[in-house]
C-alpha cells in the first residue's frame, strides 16, 4: 500500500511558482525549490517526476491563480473595458505587495531555454494562447458592433500585449503603482483613438 503524501501538493506549487517567478526557471536550484516547498529531493521527483513538469505545473497554476484577472477582463461585454482591465490587472499583478514584480511568465521566458526545451514551449504556447484569445475578443466586438467595423483588432490586441510586456519589465525594474496607472492613463487616450470610426 501506498504511503500518502505528508504535503499539500497545492501548497508545494504555490511555493514553487514563487521561486520561479522569484529568480525565473534557469536560476531555480532543485534546493531553493525544495527548501521553499519544504520537501526533500526524492518527493519532489516523485510528486511532479522532474524540474522541468514542475515548472509547467507551477506555470499552470499561476494563470488560474495571480493570472485569473486575464480570463475575468476577456468576459467583460466591452472591448474598452476589456483592454483597461487587463492592464490594470497586469499592473495590480506586477506590483503586488506580497509577490515578486513583474510576470513569471515574462520573466521566466527571458531567463529560460530556447522554444524548443520543454520549459520554452510552456512559456510560448501560454503566451500565444493569451495573444490569441484577446485576438479573438476584440475580433468578436468588431462582429458585434462593439467596435467599428473598419477597426483592426490585430492591432489592438499586439498594442495591449505589448503594453503589459513592457510593464512587467518597467515593474521588475521598481516602477510604482502610480507610475504605471499614468501609463494605462495615456495608453486608454490612444485606445479611444485607434478605436474610434475613422472619419
Amino acid at each position: 500500500m501506498a504511503r500518502p503524501r505528508a504535503f499539500d501538493i497545492d501548497e508545494a506549487l504555490d511555493q514553487a511558482m514563487l521561486v520561479f517567478w522569484r529568480v525565473g526557471y534557469e536560476a531555480a536550484s532543485l534546493d531553493d525549490l525544495t527548501a521553499a516547498m519544504g520537501i526533500n529531493r526524492p518527493s519532489l521527483y516523485a510528486a511532479f517526476g522532474s524540474k522541468e513538469e514542475l515548472f509547467r505545473r507551477a506555470l499552470e497554476r499561476y494563470s488560474v491563480g495571480p493570472s485569473a484577472y486575464e480570463a475575468e477582463a476577456l468576459a467583460l461585454p466591452r472591448a474598452r473595458d476589456v483592454a483597461e482591465a487587463l492592464l490594470r490587472g497586469g499592473m495590480r499583478l506586477q506590483t503586488g505587495e506580497h509577490t515578486p514584480h513583474g510576470c513569471l511568465a515574462v520573466f521566466a521566458a527571458h531567463s529560460g531555454p530556447d522554444s524548443r526545451s520543454t520549459v520554452g514551449s510552456a512559456l510560448v504556447d501560454a503566451r500565444v494562447a493569451g495573444e490569441r484569445a484577446l485576438l479573438e475578443r476584440f475580433e468578436r466586438a468588431r462582429d458585434e458592433g462593439d467596435l467599428p467595423s473598419d477597426a483592426d483588432p490585430a492591432r489592438l490586441a499586439d498594442f495591449v500585449r505589448a503594453l503589459v510586456y513592457g510593464m512587467t519589465v518597467k515593474a521588475a525594474n521598481g516602477a510604482t503603482r502610480e507610475e504605471l496607472d499614468r501609463v494605462i492613463d495615456l495608453a486608454m487616450t490612444v485606445w479611444d483613438e485607434a478605436s474610434s470610426p475613422k472619419a
